[in-house]
């Protein structure tokens, strides 16, 4: 096995650094940078964005003939992690989600007219895009087989009823993935869903609220929607009739990946803040980071972000090699999206009063790593899809 970074990774990797510390960081610090849902206002995200393209550090997930830098799930792991030392990071270099999974799905299985239209303006920064497959109860949530918004062909033309509610991004974005149930019909569960793009101008559907949550909200908010007779062409259909779900299947094992790639950046950013704070405070005699328990706190969590780092890196790895990685990528999931929360709270700890102000981004976090362990499948459905495998396939399990 070689764990060794090649000398491109390692090069992207060191101007990743130094474009954050010296473009995005210092964002952080004035509030009046952020908007009325804590993150970047997107004129400043704007114009960090011609700085990334300038220095060639734009949509590290895009192929290089559609402006990106063509990098494997492993150059992506290396990439994403540093981007997000920053909270902002990934939004600046156009890696964040959802668009960075939306892109990378149309470009596996869009027609070349779809790429045009569809992919080529979100890869360019010029509109964003937002995925719609989750529903309110009784609809689909973990389980897509329970997806209720329909639709209805009418010859060369799909009408779409129902609703669909947590959609990232929805309220700013312009490019739309819809996943809709095209077979009535409950004998097949797995041909039952197929996906369509469409754009925000089209009439036949509105954003019904942007739901409040505990925030920090991503650019565009998580929104409702209900659609009232939205009509697709069905050359806008995605794939064949019924590869509804193999679609979400393309498009979420990898989104999965990238999430814990990020959510490795700030787990590190949140220890950077927590040893920095503790080397230079003083109390009853001694400097914080000298009492053994402080230690103990740091060492575990360092421990933890480099198991983290080790299952993202093999899921990657396996990704790249054409495996679906499905026990790998699971298992990053659940550990890294643990290990973020413990990072924040620790942080949050050693820093006392300080953490737990917003005089750090460690409470921004904080709240934000909450969402890590029920986005793109709650830990427990990642736990029950483990314990299956594993049933599968005993001890070849850990082949």
């Amino acid at each position: 096995m070689d764990f060794s970074i090649d000398p491109r990774h390692a090069e992207l990797r060191d101007r990743v650094r130094t474009f954050v510390a010296e473009h995005i960081r210092p964002l952080e610090d004035d509030r009046a940078n952020y908007n009325e849902f804590e993150n970047l206002r997107m004129e400043l995200r704007d114009q960090v964005r011609e700085k990334a393209k300038a220095a060639g550090l734009w949509a590290p997930q895009m192929p290089e003939a559609r402006g990106g830098l063509g990098l494997s799930m492993v150059g992506q792991s290396i990439f994403y992690t540093e981007a997000n030392r920053s909270i902002f990071g990934p939004a600046c270099f156009n890696c964040a989600a959802p668009d960075d999974g939306n892109m990378r799905v149309i470009e596996a299985v869009g027609t070349p007219a779809q790429k045009d239209w569809w992919l080529q303006p979100v890869v360019e920064g010029k509109v964003n895009s937002s995925f719609a497959m989750t529903e309110p109860h009784p609809g689909g949530g973990s389980d897509p087989g329970m997806i209720r918004t329909r639709a209805e062909r009418h010859g060369d033309t799909w009408r779409i009823h129902g609703r669909k509610w947590f959609i990232s991004g929805a309220a700013v974005a312009k490019h739309f993935i819809l996943i809709a149930r095209t077979d009535p019909s409950q004998d097949e569960k797995r041909r039952h869903l197929t996906g369509f793009l469409f754009h925000a101008d089209q009439p036949g559907w509105r954003i019904v609220r942007r739901i409040g949550n505990m925030g920090p909200d991503e650019h565009g908010g998580v929104c409702e929607l209900e659609f009232d007779g939205l009509e697709i062409a069905d050359e806008n259909r995605l794939m064949e009739i019924g590869d509804g779900l193999r679609l979400t299947q393309i498009r979420l094992g990898p989104a999965r990946l990238t999430h814990c790639m990020r959510w490795l950046g700030l787990a590190q950013r949140c220890m950077e803040i927590a040893q920095d704070y503790v080397d230079g405070r003083e109390g009853f005699g001694s400097r914080l980071g000298e009492r053994e328990s402080v230690q103990l706190a740091l060492g575990e969590l360092a421990h933890n972000i480099q198991i983290g780092r080790l299952l993202v890196f093999n899921a990657a790895w396996q990704l790249d090699r054409g495996d679906k990685a499905r026990a790998e990528v699971s298992s990053a999931k659940i550990h890294v999206a643990d290990t973020l929360h413990q990072a924040a709270d620790t942080a949050i700890q050693l820093n006392g009063a300080r953490g737990y102000s917003t005089d750090t981004i460690l409470e921004w976090i904080y709240r934000y790593a909450r969402a890590a362990r029920l986005v793109d499948g709650a830990s427990e459905v990642h736990k029950m899809v483990l314990a299956r495998l594993y049933k599968q396939a005993g001890n070849d399990y850990w082949r």
